[in-house]
């Protein structure tokens, strides 16, 4: 359809043909985008000749979002530098209990040398609250920023009571985090719906988290669906999702993409050299972005403690 042709349907309704002017506003299907309507019963003596092509035109949609490239991952940039933060949380960022703010090691680093230096009282590197000294007033904070409707939080105490197995606790607090538009929330309610804790199994609402995580720029979660489409054979879709990850700067995607697979004695090219050259270009440009000087000097001083405890247990024994 041509798009003369295809607004000159939007200007009638669907089901009567009756036009739009001053006095009759059309409503357009809440599903898609194919058809508008004068009234709620045009809409529903339409539905069975619409059902068709608004179920295939459903899908086209929710293909378009979730193929779309994200700008970046769902992580973001740190708050204080700016810099987008590395997919390695484990020893790259924090996550501040009082005002639930993602910060880089560099960042976090920074801020504890200098009160080191001048022999300041522990803060907040974003918010400049005094840092808890006990477990107990963590929670005490995490909580409070759970009764704000702090979405970070709730996962964050979602994902406490998930190592502790109380996972029906673990499942209501990450629901609501996603709710909110928690990203990584999704990510982990995919799995919790894939092994059955604290919800029973539900292959499609495993998918559908999945979706809204790798939609939100979850690297991981995006990764998880392109093994999801290879394994059920729709190999061409998979390589996309690892091409979208990769560009997040996902080394696993990276390493597992698929450049070409074979069917008997037939082999199909699913990636050109010159597009895996790129690919590879935009995934180091990525880690490359994550990268400083301060940074790097945090993950040095990191070392430094861990070759340091190394060493005094070594001496101990």
């Amino acid at each position: 359809m041509s798009e003369d042709n295809y607004a000159v349907v939007l200007s009638c309704c669907a089901s009567c043909g009756v036009t739009e002017v001053d006095d009759i506003k059309l409503m357009e299907c809440a599903a898609c985008d194919l058809a508008r309507y004068c009234s709620d019963e045009c809409l529903k003596d339409h539905i069975p000749q619409h059902k068709e092509a608004c179920k295939k035109r459903m899908a086209e949609l929710r293909d378009e979002l979730l193929f779309r490239q994200p700008e970046s991952s769902h992580l973001g940039d740190c708050p204080i530098c700016m810099t987008p933060l590395s997919l390695d949380l484990s020893t790259k960022s924090i996550v501040t209990s009082c005002c639930s703010k993602e910060i880089c090691n560099g960042c976090n680093y920074a801020n504890q040398k200098r009160e080191f230096e001048g022999k300041l009282e522990r803060k907040c590197p974003f918010c400049r609250k005094l840092a808890p000294s006990t477990m107990d007033e963590v929670d005490k904070q995490t909580m409070k920023r759970i009764e704000a409707n702090d979405p970070v939080a709730m996962r964050q105490w979602g994902r406490e009571q998930y190592i502790k197995g109380n996972y029906s606790r673990a499942f209501e607090y990450l629901t609501k985090a996603a709710e909110l538009g928690d990203i990584t929330a999704h990510d982990s309610l995919s799995c919790m719906y894939h092994n059955g804790q604290g919800v029973e199994k539900d292959r499609g609402k495993e998918i559908y988290h999945m979706e809204e995580a790798a939609i939100g720029g979850h690297p991981k979660a995006r990764h998880n669906l392109g093994v999801y489409e290879v394994n059920r054979g729709w190999i061409e879709r998979g390589v996309k999702h690892f091409i979208i990850a990769a560009n997040l700067g996902l080394e696993q995607s990276m390493e597992d993409l698929p450049v070409s697979y074979s069917i008997g004695n037939d082999s199909k090219e699913l990636v050109s050299q010159e597009d895996l050259v790129g690919v590879r270009r935009a995934y180091q440009a990525t880690i490359d972005a994550t990268k400083s000087p301060q940074r790097e000097a945090a993950e040095m001083w990191r070392k430094g403690l861990e070759l340091r405890g190394r060493d005094e247990l070594e001496l101990a024994i």
